[in-house]
């Protein structure tokens, strides 16, 4: 019998390769959605013969409805109609949409799958307390597939997290480990964009580089393995081979190690073999041989400061932080701010009085996100600045 799957962001890079390990293999795609890629997703669901799709983008889905409609594809309008197309439960969900926007459809699509597969991480950094409760309710399980988290899952159980003494999220260093802080201020965003191993969307890549993304996994593993920050540390390794550490009470290090490949994790959460063949393993031996580790040069990455400003419990923190950033890398991939700028700002609003108050509050449902949000968003068209060192 066919297992059904429900891929959200089919055209990104994860819901990419989501797709092609379902190639062949006795999985049925009930459902693909996208934001504006129409001509990706239509090939996708041409390809996978698969009869439900979503788009975001009301002027796209206007012009093409009847072009899907001829290649029998049904197109609809926005992540809202999940709950409308989706009947009966399937047997995984995989969530790749980037941004906040991934959140409502991570809570609307719960009810509606036995295991659930993230990898947006702006749905658990702002909502996972939302996300949590819903996941009990339903008895949906839920496998992270960041590289990291998926390691740290895969070698644990609920049964031995009281067993963590520290956990250690490791970050390769992006493009400019190695080039001076004083050449980065006007640096172009194709250069930003050229990770040394890893093949990305474009956000996730600024954040690479400015280490960002780390901070998110740092709030990410802190809430879905109920830790604290003192039991969480980050170190960079290069090569990004070993994805992360546990150092347990009892003496163990564990870790577990491949190479920089999101298909890797993708796979083994849908319980799927990739076999490996030999001349891989020879690779992975040698890359076994040559494991380094160093601490992170605060210098070279200021935003790691910021993980010294996260609240111990959850509040409006999280949201206010990816906004401020999620709108800032939009600003400079579309060259409106240069790269000095990101951090600048970022590390300048997040401590500003005006935010505050609101790291002693928690969201109580997804519209006090969205208003959040707004507000953010408000606050930095009318305080952002422009730095040249």
């Amino acid at each position: 019998m066919q297992q059904k799957v429900v891929i959200l962001g089919s055209t990104g890079s994860i819901g990419t390769s989501t797709l092609s390990i379902l190639s062949g293999k006795n999985f049925k795609v009930e459902l693909l959605t996208t934001n504006k890629n129409v001509n990706k997703i239509l090939k996708q669901a041409t390809l996978h013969k698969v009869k439900n799709v979503i788009i975001e983008d009301k002027i796209k889905y206007l012009k093409y409805k009847k072009k899907f409609q001829k290649n029998n594809i049904k197109l609809h309008h926005g992540l809202k109609n999940i709950k409308k197309i989706i009947n009966k439960r399937v047997s995984y969900c995989v969530n790749s949409i980037s941004g906040i926007d991934g959140l409502e459809p991570t809570l609307s699509i719960i009810p509606k799958t036995k295991k659930i597969l993230i990898a947006n991480k702006e749905s658990i950094i702002c909502g996972w307390n939302l996300i949590e409760k819903k996941l009990i309710k339903y008895k949906t399980q839920f496998i992270p597939i960041d590289s990291e988290h998926f390691s740290i899952w895969s070698l644990l159980n609920k049964d031995n997290y009281k067993d963590i003494s520290k956990i250690v999220l490791t970050a390769s260093g992006g493009p400019f480990l190695k080039k001076p802080n004083n050449s980065l201020a006007n640096i172009k965003p194709k250069f930003a964009l050229n990770h040394p191993n890893w093949k990305m969307g474009k956000k996730i890549s600024i954040d690479s580089s400015t280490m960002m993304n780390k901070i998110f996994e740092y709030i990410e593993a802190k809430k879905i393995f109920k830790l604290r920050k003192e039991n969480i540390s980050i170190l960079i390794h290069p090569t990004s081979y070993v994805h992360a550490l546990i150092f347990s009470k009892s003496g163990l290090i564990k870790f577990v190690a491949h190479k920089p490949d999101m298909k890797i994790p993708i796979a083994s959460a849908l319980n799927l073999n990739n076999n490996i063949d030999v001349n891989e393993i020879d690779k992975n031996i040698k890359s076994l041989n040559s494991l380094k580790f160093e601490l992170p040069d605060k210098k070279k990455f200021p935003l790691l400061s910021i993980i010294a400003l996260i609240p111990e419990k959850p509040s409006y923190f999280e949201t206010i932080l990816i906004t401020l950033n999620d709108s800032l890398v939009e600003r400079y991939l579309n060259n409106q701010i240069n790269y000095l700028s990101i951090n600048k700002n970022l590390l300048n609003i997040i401590k500003k009085q005006y935010f505050l108050k609101y790291y002693k509050l928690k969201p109580k449902n997804i519209y006090d996100i969205k208003n959040m949000i707004t507000l953010t968003k408000n606050y930095l068209d009318i305080n952002i600045k422009h730095y040249d060192k």
